[in-house]
């Protein structure tokens, strides 16, 4: 006779243990994320998951989170020469590099909160990496632009110095970006659970540092003077710190106080994903695709500049208000 009540029990205790596995694995994977309130759309339904199965693979073979950032440096210096040529099918297989690359980026992020592998030079790196590419892309697309367009091949000088001139606006909307999800993401998880710096404590650490350790040395050297444009520009924010330093010195700062704030950081959140990878990457697509890469240029700089003019004034206007609070 066959005993319906043991099978039973064995089936739910696989059940259950399929269902443990389940969320043992979910929750492994929420943990690799920043926070869903600072997370895109895009990034949250393609390149994370690509990301935390990079992140799994490193993690069995003894892969480093800043080898992982070297190797996409790597692969989207490699897309922006096929961004050069001018055929179409090879800039689809830029295309796909440049998205290779960024599954590389979110992968190293994703590993470091995996494994706590953090440092600050894997951020200084996960940031350059960024930089390197859209040199590398906005170069070939300059070389590109002044061999083929017939009016730029007159006027030669007039397509780099646009390449120069929206580059410049590219690294200050892409930091600035980067500046305010930190802050929101201080107020969501503390300073643990960010990476919000400031001059003055990146000195001390500088004035610790000998030139014996020169490649850190150097690498704090340029994110100071980064760290220092990014406070230039956020004048209310850095006396809402000030303030918040002052009355509380040990950071324990009140929960309905962190809320409040949150409230009014979390709708300005969309605009800093506007300026980051992805939707300069659907607009960079959408000209190579159509044969005309140099529009790229007036894109960005106009959509990028209203953005963040626009995203500056609201998050000034709410550091204000909660400093009054304060």
């Amino acid at each position: 006779m066959i005993n319906t009540n043991e099978n039973t029990t064995d089936e739910s205790i696989n059940d259950a243990a399929c269902t443990m596995q389940h969320a043992s694995k979910k929750d492994d994977y929420q943990a690799s994320l920043k926070s869903l309130d600072t997370e895109e759309t895009i990034d949250l339904c393609f390149y994370r998951p690509i990301g935390y199965m990079w992140a799994r693979i490193a993690m069995v073979l003894g892969i480093t989170p800043n080898a992982i950032t070297i190797a996409g440096i790597i692969i989207g210096v490699g897309a922006a020469y096929c961004f050069y040529v001018s055929n179409v099918w090879v800039n689809i297989a830029g295309m796909l590099l440049l998205v290779l690359a960024n599954s590389f980026d979110s992968a190293d992020g994703q590993l470091a909160r995996l494994t706590h592998q953090y440092s600050r030079l894997g951020r200084i790196l996960d940031g350059l990496c960024g930089d390197i590419w859209f040199f590398s892309i906005y170069f070939a697309i300059c070389l590109r632009t002044c061999t083929t367009v017939p009016f730029f091949m007159h006027h030669i000088w007039l397509i780099w110095a646009i390449g120069l001139f929206c580059g410049i606006f590219h690294g200050k909307q892409a930091a600035m970006a980067d500046y305010y999800r930190q802050f929101h993401l201080y107020f969501l998880k503390g300073k643990e659970g960010s990476e919000l710096e400031s001059s003055s404590s990146l000195e001390k650490k500088y004035e610790e540092l000998t030139w014996h350790d020169f490649i850190n040395k150097l690498a704090l050297w340029f994110y100071i003077r980064y760290t220092r444009r990014q406070e230039r520009m956020t004048p209310a924010m850095q006396q809402l710190r000030a303030a918040l330093k002052a009355k509380y010195p040990d950071g324990d700062i009140p929960q309905a106080f962190r809320e409040q704030f949150r409230r009014g950081s979390l709708p300005l959140m969309k605009y800093t994903n506007i300026l980051t990878f992805n939707w300069r990457c659907i607009t960079l697509f959408v000209t190579l695709l159509i044969g005309y890469p140099w529009l790229y240029f007036p894109i960005e700089f106009i959509a990028g500049s209203a953005i963040l003019t626009y995203l500056r004034r609201r998050h000034e206007a709410l550091c204000r208000r909660m400093l009054a609070e304060v």
